[in-house]
């Protein structure tokens, strides 16, 4: 008996010594310290909870989530454990009372900070955030929004200490790791900036599109600081070409000087830029200031009607940056911020003057030659401008139009610019409308198909697409294209087929315009169906199997005219697009038009076509073929013709199959329907093969899925 009031106690002794150490940690400055001991509490409660018996009595404590208490209890020692317990779950209570309390009015003043954020009232936006965190400490928003705003006031190691104790509150916030690796860069910290961004991608690796860019920009900032330290280096030790940039650079500040100065000292300039030390010196000693801030040189950009000695300068300034922004990041982003030169190019690209055409047209395909290049073009130049000012290319017959355009194709491509494209669609349609009614026998070939291509990628995103649909005007404009280009299929045979290709996706686009828009496009497509290129062949084929279906007076002018003929030879001859086309036009017309059905039992009367194609590994074509079998059952006397066949037992299997395309079971199902109605005796092979089971499982199958 002693020694088990001996253990009791020591147990009691051990208990007490173990929440006082727990109240103490939850009083902590710490808000990681203080969340352990308020886990480690709870779970205590949780062990109460479940089970403890004493004097052979069961009590039960309820579970209360706590907050850490702001004091302990008086006269602990003087309490069991399981009261005293109960006085921390009481006061518990009470400090989740306040801490909600206190929730509200943080959230409030972290609002009150944002608006300030928003205004650029950084100080008030910060004092905002210090009193929220006074309300909650463990707050992390309230230290991230603050660290954005000491980065916006230079004040990066303030801002580190603000993402530390975010961290502190959430070890996987990535914000804090954004902030962090911002300030790190700003101090030059360029290793452990680089390591917050591969932090978020451990935590996030959605986020890969943007910690790239960010890593990018950590590289190009570390390798531009360390250009200038060998460029400075390279300087001091009195390198002949370093000490000429330099003076140079002096020469050309001198303001007021005839026009033919600065274009003299210009020229001789763009000769010593043949390494990445000149190009980063004329960075150092404010090249670009001094060019775009010098009045003459302004004035001779800013004339409409150029002269000898104004086109002279132009010239030599666009030449100056083609030499300095050679090969240098840093050089190319300077460049492409300053405020007048992203408002000037569109201007000099549109230039009467051929020669700054020219120079201007070099210097922007020069920068889109690297991603980093693309990305100053496309997000620092008005997109519309610009497109109209490269489209004004074609008017060239020469291969200045081919460099515009793969300089077009190029941008094009880059994610950013399609998104950028979107924004800008109103205009950037009416330019490219303007391409579309040009007369391609007076226009660059090839520079018109890569801008037709151009078009055709753009069309390929949904967003582009269903505004380019929409557009009346453009769904014309490609149909008087298309009908100018059949004047000479052999002459216009490329441009034709990528014309195609951009219709098509507009097809893509339910509802039409108009049904006569439809209807206009798939006449110019059976007129295709007599080409003899194959190409041009199989998108007009792919055309049709998108338009068909909007009207059954489409339908019924195109079986008229003989497209089920030319569909059952492409199945013949085609290849697999050409078969796809063909197949799902002749589902659509079957589907429709009765006599479209008879066409096709006269063309292939004892189906053998479709049910081939019942045996193949495409199931777009499986599927089309059943659809397309289904019908022409309802042609009298067909069904009775497949008795000596295996059809019922090649479609049950499809029925019964698990295709990952549900239109297989369900077109095999309904063809199989359409033969027993058609002809009974294929209904007691069904039934031999246990097919009434198999289809009702599909159909159960179908409707689960």
């Amino acid at each position: 008996m002693a020694d088990d009031q001996e253990k009791d106690l020591q147990k009691f002794l051990k208990n007490v010594d173990e929440i006082t150490t727990l109240i103490q940690e939850m009083n902590s400055d710490d808000p990681v310290v203080q969340q352990k001991a308020v886990l480690e509490t709870e779970k205590r409660l949780l062990l109460l909870e479940e089970h403890q018996e004493e004097d052979g009595c069961k009590t039960t404590l309820n579970k209360t989530t706590i907050s850490p208490p702001q004091a302990p209890a008086e006269n602990a020692d003087e309490l069991s454990p399981e009261a005293f317990l109960a006085s921390v779950e009481k006061d518990a209570k009470e400090r989740a009372k306040r801490r909600r309390e206190n929730k509200v009015l943080a959230d409030a003043l972290k609002e009150e900070g944002n608006e300030a954020f928003v205004k650029g009232d950084y100080e008030t936006a910060i004092l905002h955030y210090s009193q929220g965190l006074e309300k909650l400490k463990d707050m992390k928003v309230l230290y991230t929004n603050r660290a954005q705003a000491y980065i916006k006031l230079g004040d990066y190691q303030k801002a580190l200490g603000d993402c530390d104790w975010a961290l502190k509150c959430d070890e996987k916030c990535t914000k804090a790791y954004f902030h962090m690796g911002k300030a790190h860069l700003a101090l030059k910290n360029y290793s452990a900036s680089r390591e917050c961004y591969q932090k978020i991608l451990e935590i996030n690796p959605k986020l890969q599109t943007q910690m790239k860019e960010h890593l990018n920009q950590a590289h190009l900032q570390e390798k531009a600081d360390l250009q200038e330290q060998e460029a400075r280096e390279l300087l001091d030790s009195g390198k002949d070409t370093a000490v000429t940039t330099k003076n140079l650079l002096e020469s050309l500040s001198k303001p007021d000087q005839m026009p033919l100065f600065y274009a003299g000292g210009m020229e001789i300039l763009t000769e010593m830029m043949k390494d990445c030390t000149e190009r980063t010196l004329f960075r150092i000693h404010g090249g670009f200031r001094i060019i775009s801030d010098n009045e003459v040189i302004r004035r001779c950009f800013s004339m409409t009607g150029k002269d000898v000695v104004e086109e002279t300068i132009c010239v030599s300034v666009l030449k100056l940056w083609q030499a300095v922004c050679s090969e240098n990041e840093e050089n190319q982003r300077l460049l492409m911020m300053h405020p007048d030169w992203a408002r000037l190019v569109p201007s000099l690209l549109a230039s009467r003057v051929l020669a700054i055409q020219q120079e201007s047209l070099a210097l922007l395909v020069q920068l889109a030659q690297t991603d980093n290049g693309r990305s100053l073009v496309i997000s620092h130049l008005d997109l519309t401008r610009l497109l109209e000012a490269l489209l004004s290319f074609l008017d060239f017959l020469d291969k200045k139009a081919n460099t515009a355009m793969g300089l077009l194709t190029d941008l094009a491509l880059d994610e950013r610019f399609q998104v950028r494209f979107q924004a800008n669609l109103p205009g950037a349609l009416l330019a490219l409308i303007g391409v579309l009614k040009r007369d391609p026998k007076v226009t660059n070939a090839s520079a018109l198909c890569q801008c037709i291509a151009i078009m055709g990628n753009l069309s390929a995103e949904p967003a582009t697409r269903k505004h380019m649909a929409a557009c009346e005007d453009f769904g014309d404009a490609c149909l008087g294209f298309l009908a100018r280009c059949e004047e000479d299929l052999d002459l216009f045979r490329e441009i034709t087929y990528t014309l195609l290709g951009l219709i098509m996706n507009l097809c893509l686009q339910v509802p039409f315009v108009s049904e006569v828009w439809a209807m206009e496009v798939s006449r110019r497509c059976l007129t295709l169906l007599n080409c003899q290129d194959g190409g041009i062949l199989t998108r007009a084929a792919g055309v049709l199997s998108r338009t068909l279906s909007s009207s059954l007076n489409i339908i019924e002018e195109a079986v008229r005219t003989g497209v089920v003929k030319k569909m059952i030879k492409f199945l013949k001859t085609g290849g697999q697009t050409a078969s796809h086309y063909a197949i799902k036009t002749l589902a659509i017309c079957t589907n429709s038009y009765h006599e479209a059905r008879k066409e096709v039992i006269r063309l292939d009367k004892k189906l053998s076509i479709l049910m081939k194609l019942l045996s193949s590994d495409d199931e777009i074509l499986v599927g089309n073929a059943a659809l397309c079998l289904g019908n022409c059952m309802e042609v009298p006397k067909v069904a009775s013709s497949l008795l000596k066949t295996d059809l019922v037992l090649v479609l049950l299997k499809l029925a019964g199959s698990d295709s990952q395309n549900s239109a297989v079971q369900l077109n095999a199902g309904i063809a199989l329907g359409k033969l027993c109605t058609a002809e009974p005796r294929f209904t007691a092979q069904l039934r031999e093969l246990h097919g009434m089971e198999i289809l009702n499982s599909t159909v159960k199958y179908i409707q689960d899925s």
